[in-house]
């Protein structure tokens, strides 16, 4: 116990000192933070904390779309992508593919794999023969467009709506198992426009490349032992441990990329993202998004008039040179938001998942969660902006919270923009996080100044007893106003299996087409697939997909 206050003291005192050494860079910074309180007080409205956003607002849809790129998990959760983005594939990137007709490189239009063990699944052959597997690397920089959600997942529910607008002007559900003519099209589209690969995700990342001499170069060319998990007949599949352990290693490779910074050898150009979520540039998708679920929002029903809106963005954006955009780093201004708030949330959701009757344990997490928010909006709290104590107008209303309100918000972005030179997308990307990161920062200074007036606060608190029954409805009120956030911004970070997985487990969401068939045909081959039937994509994991544990390790299953 001795030691423990030693350190503490000795941490105290060295803190004290480095503090005491620094000389402030503003000594007048009381007199600036009253500057900004008077500046706030000219442009108040803005920042009512009772004023939520607009309904028809797309902020929060778009942010975490764009947070989410070209990651398997937050991809899998949402299957129906609404995001077309150019991106490169960087020189000396390796690329695999497994031949299907012998040991011929590609002469025309094909797939390759980011994995390995995704491409020795199409390797074919007999087990006489084995199956030819090729090596890759990229020799210059390759063009490519990425299509966000499932997009390789051959389902007539949307996930290959916004392929069907690229490469044919409309939605042909009735194509939707025709990759041949598919890669064909969009490749002949692509090539016009610079593109050579077209980026997708389903079991994991895979590229179509349109020309396979163009870019890349032949590493290796080998003749493996075939997995034969190629097999027409279905049932011989589970009938063979080691087609199964490949299976499920393939899905483990997969979740490599499942969260941030997801798949990193695809270099994306979120200056040129567009955005289906973009009501400016897509206007006739927002009344069909009224009181819908996001689980349901598909771009099919776009008009006529958007589609080709859409295109000649697209045109432009394929067209224009680098240098027109900011050089900003939108990857990394959305994660800093997602980092600076995401787990503070989540606690402060778990702390206020109690029974309020329990009263000394209600005031312990009531204190706990305030603490959180004091922290979370710390660098925002001005002095000039605290109110006197017991004030008429404190108790009345948390106007004065307003310049922490304000400060929270604009943080971010406020240094964005300023030179003029956004394109469309980065002006998107801008609205997105003005619009998420004022959500965030309107319902965690509302929950702090009504803790702050109750005497709550770790810095301020009470002259007296903290009013139990005051202090219990304000925490239902605290609950009702984070689970409604929370719901709002929709992140994929909370999505995970809790308690977590055990060594011998991964945290799993069902990915098509691995446990949607039936348990006697678990793992069908492709040409069978499209003979057994199909789950209803309106109903159960499918619209929904839900996580869980499953083994990585003998006996598998779903």
């Amino acid at each position: 116990m001795r030691s423990v206050t030693k350190a503490a003291v000795w941490l105290f005192l060295a803190v004290e000192r480095v503090l005491t050494a620094q000389i402030p860079l503003s000594p007048d910074y009381h007199d600036e933070s009253l500057d900004f309180y008077s500046h706030f007080e000219r442009d108040s409205r803005q920042w009512d904390l009772d004023e939520p956003y607009d309904v028809n607002a797309t902020g929060n849809l778009v942010f975490e779309t764009v947070n989410s790129l070209l990651q398997h998990w937050a991809n899998t959760r949402y299957r129906i992508g609404h995001t077309i983005v150019p991106g490169i594939v960087p020189v000396g990137t390796i690329l695999y593919h497994g031949a299907i007709t012998g040991p011929h490189i590609p002469t025309a239009l094909d797939w390759v794999s980011v994995e390995p063990e995704h491409s020795m699944i199409f390797c074919r052959g007999t087990v006489e023969t084995g199956c030819w597997h090729a090596t890759f690397a990229v020799t210059r920089p390759m063009k490519v467009l990425y299509f966000d959600g499932s997009s390789a997942a051959n389902i007539p529910e949307g996930t290959m709506d916004t392929q069907d607008l690229v490469a044919w002007s409309e939605m042909r559900p009735e194509w939707v198992s025709n990759d041949t003519q598919r890669i064909r099209d969009l490749c002949k589209w692509g090539l016009k426009n610079g593109i050579n690969g077209l980026v997708r995700m389903e079991m994991n990342f895979e590229i179509m490349i349109c020309n396979f001499t163009s870019h890349m170069e032949v590493i290796s060319f080998s003749n493996l032992d075939n997995f034969r998990l190629a097999s027409d007949n279905p049932t011989d599949l589970p009938d063979d441990p080691n087609n199964v352990h490949q299976v499920f290693e393939m899905m483990h490779s997969a979740s490599w990329h499942e969260n941030y910074p997801g798949e990193t050898r695809i270099i994306l150009d979120y200056s040129a993202l567009i955005s289906f979520y973009d009501n400016d540039l897509v206007p006739s998708l927002v009344p069909r998004r009224v009181g819908v679920e996001r689980w349901d929002h598909r771009v099919a029903g776009i008009s006529p008039e958007d589609i080709e809106r859409v295109k000649d963005r697209l045109a432009q954006v394929l067209e224009r040179p680098p240098v027109t955009a900011s050089g900003i780093d939108w990857k990394t201004v959305l994660r800093s938001v997602v980092d600076r708030y995401a787990s503070r949330l989540d606690v402060m959701q778990y702390l206020m998942n109690i029974t309020l009757d329990d009263t000394p344990v209600l005031l312990d997490r009531a204190r706990k969660v305030q603490r959180q928010l004091r922290t979370m909006l710390a660098p925002y709290i001005l002095l000039a902006a605290l109110p006197p104590r017991g004030s008429v107008e404190v108790n009345a209303t948390n106007s004065w919270a307003a310049p922490v309100f304000q400060g929270c918000a604009t943080t971010h972005t406020s240094s964005i923009g300023t030179s003029g030179i956004l394109t469309p997308s980065e002006r998107l990307l801008l609205r997105a996080v003005r619009e998420t990161t004022r959500e965030i920062c309107r319902v965690t200074t509302r929950i702090w100044a009504s803790g702050f007036i109750a005497g709550l606060d770790p810095l301020y608190p009470a002259d007296q007893n903290l009013d139990a029954d005051r202090i219990r409805i304000l925490m239902g009120e605290w609950n009702e106003d984070i689970e409604r956030l929370m719901s709002w911004l929709d992140w994929s970070v909370w999505v995970k299996c809790r308690p977590a997985c055990g060594v011998e487990e991964m945290c799993y969401l069902p990915t098509w087409p691995l446990g949607f068939f039936p348990p006697d045909h678990p793992f069908p081959a492709w040409n069978s697939a499209l003979k057994l039937p199909w789950p209803d994509p309106n109903e159960g994991e499918w619209k929904r997909p839900q996580h869980k544990c499953i083994r990585r390790l003998e006996p598998y299953g779903f």
